[in-house]
């Protein structure tokens, strides 16, 4: 009567992990390199995406602060190429448009601002001189950084408000310095510094501005009250209502030479490209781990033909092809495990001290972080299917042969 050998038992759970551990941790150094490609990839995708996440959080706070219902009307360009200048009474007349809360305007001078009168009159640094109503700080929602702003009394004064860039290029600190303007047909004379602002990157033409009372500029540097650029702060449900009509009311006789824009969309704009840029780094992100599985598969060759005394003796002693296949497999599952783990937390780390120099708010996104590991997992899965079959393959004579 023929006696049948008894079925080899199946290797539990605990058991399959153990062994599956017996790669990695004889051979700690080259598993942490193979698992660093991994690590990397997933770092480079949590990263990049939690610091887009944080930027576009970060545009957003802004938009709330700064508010995206702000529109500015400005002078156009007819068929000739020139600027057609506003109506002296656009202001007015935009103010009257039902969902309009605010408006306010600066108008060009024919001064130009130096540091001294020492400083030749072709230097001007690329700096304007405005004159500003006393509402437009308001209207703008911007800020000082120090002083304060034109009021009643200070706009029939020799004073200035200086932008953010202005008082850089200048070498202005604090107010109670005094400035030099002077133009074309201008007698030129000092201007006492009492406010500078703090970057507005709603309406970033501002901070490369010094800023005059009216009265101020009409009566010593050459102002005429017929606006530059409007700005208009709108209901912000009906943003798009006054685009539509802002043009024909600035400029009722020829509204085609009006331009309208909404600020906000710059900033929109801006941040779609960071979007665009954010894709061609996932982009590399995934060669990152295209070569991390690269680097685990070649291990796991390396590890099986190192092995074969291994392989060879346990295929003698009974063990399965599919044991053998599933030893392997486990080996190259935890390499992709650990390097996704690793790559996940390293991203976190990297999207909050980047956020931090920047004072944005983190946001991580956790949907990578949660699918990270995931995907390493699956890399690290394929990547070790080969060489897991391949072993499984040996013969224990050959194996022990060779070994």
């Amino acid at each position: 009567m023929t006696q049948h050998l008894p079925r080899p038992a199946r290797l539990r759970l605990p058991d399959l992990l153990r062994i599956g551990l017996i790669g990695p941790r004889t051979r700690r150094l080259r598993s942490a390199l193979s698992a660093l490609g991994i690590a990397l990839g997933i770092a480079a995708v949590v990263a990049i995406t939690g610091i887009s996440a944080s930027s576009q959080a970060h545009l957003l706070d802004r938009l709330d602060r700064l508010g995206s219902n702000l529109i500015s009307v400005s002078p156009g360009e007819n068929y000739g190429g020139e600027k057609v200048p506003l109506p002296k009474v656009a202001v007015s007349m935009l103010g009257n448009i039902a969902p309009v809360e605010q408006v306010s305007a600066t108008a060009e001078t024919k001064a130009n601002v130096y540091r001294s009168d020492f400083v030749p009159p072709n230097q001007t640094n690329s700096l304007r001189v405005l004159s500003a109503r006393l509402d437009l700080l308001k209207t703008l929602r911007g800020e000082l950084s120090s002083g304060r702003w034109l009021d009643k009394g200070t706009q029939r004064l020799p004073v200035v408000v200086l932008g953010d860039t202005a008082a850089r290029r200048l070498g202005v600190t604090a107010p109670g310095t005094k400035v030099w303007l002077s133009g074309r047909s201008l007698p030129g004379g000092w201007y006492g510094v009492i406010g500078i602002l703090r970057a507005n990157e709603l309406v970033p033409e501002i901070d490369d501005s010094v800023l005059v009372g009216a009265p101020q500029a009409v009566a010593e540097l050459g102002g005429d009250r017929t606006p530059s650029t409007v700005y208009v702060r709108t209901h912000p449900d009906r943003v798009r209502d006054v685009q539509d009509v802002a043009a024909a009311t600035a400029n009722p006789a020829r509204p085609s030479v009006v331009a309208v824009s909404r600020p906000s969309d710059l900033l929109k704009a801006r941040s779609e490209t960071d979007t665009a840029l954010t894709g061609l780094v996932l982009s590399l992100a995934g060669v990152a781990l295209l070569v991390g599985g690269v680097g685990i598969a070649n291990t796991m060759v390396v590890g099986v033909m190192e092995r074969r005394g291994e392989v060879g003796l346990r295929r003698a002693l009974g063990a399965r092809r599919g044991q053998i296949t599933l030893q392997f497999l486990i080996e190259a599952v935890l390499l992709g495990l650990f390097g996704g783990l690793a790559g996940a937390a390293l991203g976190v780390v990297a999207v909050y001290g980047y956020a931090g120099v920047k004072d944005w708010p983190a946001t991580v996104p956790m949907a990578w972080v949660a699918a990270g590991p995931a995907v390493a997992v699956l890399v690290g899965t394929v990547a070790g299917l080969y060489p897991a079959l391949r072993a499984a393959r040996m013969s224990p004579t050959g194996a022990l042969r060779s070994a």
